[in-house]
């Protein structure tokens, strides 16, 4: 062939190893939310096969065993495509040094360098310098990807935490106004300010990690029952229940809640851009919200039975409560939606369910 089709091999096979090792640095080092379509396709690749398998489940305790697969496999195949790809372009390059190899013979060539096995050896200067930085390209991706997981893991056990602490707060499946009779029976609901001033933070680090990290929502609890979604949908939707219904706060209790529940929808609303989910970044306290007055009115009449000392207009507090909710209900119930998260009333519960009706209520075992 000639030289000018060895030439064009050799630059786009140079161009796909650049486009790999590009990709790479923004998924493991670069400290910014950013979209790497490379690594995007690799696992959504994933998603889309275990998301059908899930769903030919019956149980939702199942379903949530496939989908918890999500992660971790998908999390193993973006650098297996990243070494693939660097193995294509090698092997262009090889081939394009020396056309007598043939398409096989530039891949084992290629194969032999990235995995410093040595079964195949290159000839002359060009191709030895090709495959001292395939091997070296190779260790370095591998480097990279080992030095990334305990990132993930460590910032995955943080989040799992305070989700597991709710369980003790707000029941399972956890309820906002479970929480809130509980504090109240105990004695502690003027210790909720503690409690909102501890989510603030725990959002504003869920925000920074999801989406540098955006592989981590995809991790679910080692609880079939639980989830990071519902947990912070739990957590937002009692301090807008006691920041709406509930009577004698002070001013710096309420700014507390506030700040956190603007935590919250902050960090929900960029999770949920990150993976293309549409919410209205600025809607009216007025628009409407998944969760029904009659829905409303129920909690409002169980926490009054509690014996919680509520606010008497029921209707100020009803506006109050959407005047809250509307913020972080959009990119919430998204987020609920795409990852299949169990059961929770006010939450996962405004979304579909998986295919074939199958409920996210826990069933025996």
């Amino acid at each position: 062939m000639s030289v000018t089709v060895g030439i064009v091999v050799f630059l786009a096979g140079f161009a796909v190893v650049v486009y790999v090792v590009q990709a790479a640095v923004r998924t493991v080092i670069l400290a910014r939310a950013a979209r790497v379509s490379l690594s995007a396709a690799a696992f959504g690749f994933v998603v889309v096969t275990f998301r059908w398998l899930a769903s030919h489940r019956k149980t939702y305790e199942r379903q949530d065993r496939v989908l918890a697969l999500i992660a971790p496999i998908g999390m193993l195949m973006i650098p297996l495509v990243w070494l693939a790809l660097v193995m294509a372009g090698f092997a262009s390059m090889f081939w394009a040094t020396d056309q007598r190899l043939g398409a096989a013979g530039a891949f084992q060539l290629s194969g032999s360098s990235i995995t410093t096995l040595g079964f195949a050896s290159p000839t002359g200067v060009g191709q030895e310098a090709l495959a001292f930085t395939e091997a070296l390209l190779g260790l370095l991706l591998l480097t990279l990807f080992i030095t990334y997981l305990p990132t993930v893991y460590s910032a995955f056990q943080r989040r799992e935490q305070r989700v597991a602490l709710l369980e003790v707060r707000a029941g399972t499946p956890p309820s906002a106004q479970e929480m809130l009779i509980r504090f109240h029976d105990i004695g502690w609901l003027d210790e909720l300010t503690a409690e909102w001033l501890d989510w603030e933070p725990w959002f504003m680090e869920l925000e920074e990690t999801h989406t540098n990290h955006a592989a981590l929502a995809w991790f679910r609890s080692t609880d079939p029952h639980r989830s990071w979604v519902t947990a912070s949908g739990t957590i937002l939707d009692a301090a807008a229940l006691w920041l709406s219904t509930c009577d004698g706060q002070h001013g710096a209790d309420r700014a507390a809640a506030g700040l956190m529940i603007r935590a919250g929808y902050t960090s929900l609303r960029q999770i949920a851009g990150t993976f293309g989910i549409a919410f209205d970044p600025a809607p009216a306290p007025g628009n409407p919200i998944a969760v029904q007055r009659t829905e409303f009115d129920t909690a409002y009449s169980a926490l009054e039975e509690a014996g919680i000392r509520l606010h008497v207009d029921k209707d100020q507090a009803w506006e109050d409560f959407s005047g809250w909710r509307v913020n972080y209900e959009a990119p919430l119930l998204g987020l609920a939606e795409m990852l299949r998260v169990p059961y929770a009333p006010w939450t996962s519960d405004r979304s579909a369910p998986l295919r074939h009706g199958s409920s996210r209520r826990p069933t025996a075992p």
